[in-house]
């Protein structure tokens, strides 16, 4: 039997969720090598390594099967979503999750787990302020006749707030518009068709879906938004809706050995981005060097500084993935083959994932992209500054600053292409 896991993620602005797992996740009926499983407490800057790691692999692999395409995605949606999967999961198939995941070492003599803490935040409850709207959470649809076992429903409810319905998978159409409808419902329309097909074999889809939309800590005027040109490569460019902030000071570094600008933009809240801008035909040697400890080093060195003028493309894209043609290239195989063992589900070896599907949105405008931040001192500098034009590929990082984890990345190589 099928088991589909769909993620609609709406970052009007950005994906937020933070990894977490239950203590006894690698404990439980879990067959390792004959060592003794060595389970140590992850600080909270050990788990951001090891999202970041997981992200960055992430990352790498989908810009190599979408070359010169705009990749918007949130890593740590994924995780969450994995994590789900994880608890249904025994031996082999849990291993690789877990491996993929980058929660557990891959040497040959001695496998060493870990366990994340569970005051690490997975979803924040769904609130709605002046500057914020968020919507997080998950949900099970499930075929009438299939019978879950009572631990892991009760599990993924406690830990994710997963939602439990039940579906007639033997009525496709039916049962995909009431999926649909409710992604529709939660990501505020935004997502209008996650599933765009059912398995014949599906009995069970599990959805994460993910909304977020916020303003800006200093908003662009849109009256002093212009035409201008973005430029593809050498030879080809594409006008695009260019907004600026005149005098901004902001969180600033220049990093001379990868030959880019990385400039931080901070919301109303505990979020900012981090925007990088490599210099003309430095963007693979960029993506290249991208590892937890690159975006570490460029954080620790950001300092306030005041920009002359900053131009930044406002901007609409969207992405569509089949993760299980990406995620089998990270080491997590058997659990989309007939091998899988997803037997604390059902307490049978009788499901396997058929397709996870991961769609984002990202819309940047003058108003913003999503609730953020730490505040910086406004420090007025004597020199008027030089501008930053964002008008070539950059990059994108959307994090949280109070617990210092990427939520979302972004590639932006064409702000015209949806």
């Amino acid at each position: 039997m099928a088991f589909i896991v769909a993620l609609a993620i709406l970052t009007a602005g950005i994906c937020s969720a933070v990894l977490c797992f239950p203590d006894d996740i690698l404990g439980r009926d879990t067959l390792f090598h004959e060592d003794q499983v060595n389970r140590t407490q992850m600080n909270s800057l050990t788990l951001t390594s090891i999202n970041n790691d997981f992200a960055f692999s992430l990352y790498k692999e989908l810009a190599l099967k979408n070359p010169d395409k705009n990749i918007v995605f949130s890593p740590l949606s994924i995780s969450a979503a994995l994590a789900i999967v994880s608890l249904g999961a025994k031996g082999n198939t849990l291993q690789e999750i877990l491996e993929g995941l980058r929660l557990i070492s891959q040497r040959p003599l001695r496998q060493t787990s870990t366990k994340a803490i569970g005051n690490s935040s997975i979803f924040s409850a769904s609130q709605r302020t002046r500057y914020r709207s968020v919507s997080v959470g998950s949900a099970i649809f499930i075929e009438k006749s299939l019978q879950i076992l009572a631990e892991f429903k009760e599990t993924v409810r406690s830990l994710y707030q997963t939602e439990a319905f039940t579906a007639d998978f033997q009525q496709a159409d039916e049962a995909r518009k009431f999926i649909n409808d409710y992604v529709r419902k939660e990501t505020q329309g935004k997502i209008q068709e996650l599933i765009s097909d059912l398995d014949e074999m599906t009995s069970m889809v599990l959805v994460n879906y993910i909304y977020f939309k916020g303003k800006w800590k200093i908003p662009f005027n849109p009256r002093v938004t212009f035409e201008s040109e973005f430029y593809l490569d050498e030879k080809r460019s594409v006008k695009v809706p260019m907004m600026k902030i005149k005098s901004l000071t902001t969180p600033y570094f220049w990093d001379k050995e990868l030959s880019c600008s990385v400039v931080e933009l901070k919301y109303i809240g505990n979020a900012s981005a981090l925007f990088i801008l490599p210099d003309r035909g430095r963007m693979q040697q960029v993506e290249a060097s991208l590892q937890p400890e690159t975006l570490r080093k460029w954080k620790d060195s950001l300092r306030l500084r005041k920009i002359g003028v900053l131009y930044l493309p406002k901007f609409l894209v969207s992405t569509d993935y089949s993760l299980e043609d990406i995620l089998p290239e990270l080491g997590i195989r058997e659990v989309f083959s007939t091998e899988a063992d997803l037997s604390r589900i059902t307490g049978a070896k009788d499901l396997s994932v058929s397709q996870m599907v991961h769609k984002a949105v990202l819309d940047v405008a003058e108003t913003g992209t999503e609730a953020a931040a730490a505040t910086g001192a406004n420090i007025v500098f004597r020199s008027r500054g030089k501008p930053v034009w964002f008008n070539r590929p950059f990059l994108m990082f959307i994090s949280r600053t109070d617990v210092h984890t990427t939520l979302f990345m972004a590639k932006v190589t064409n702000p015209k292409q949806t």
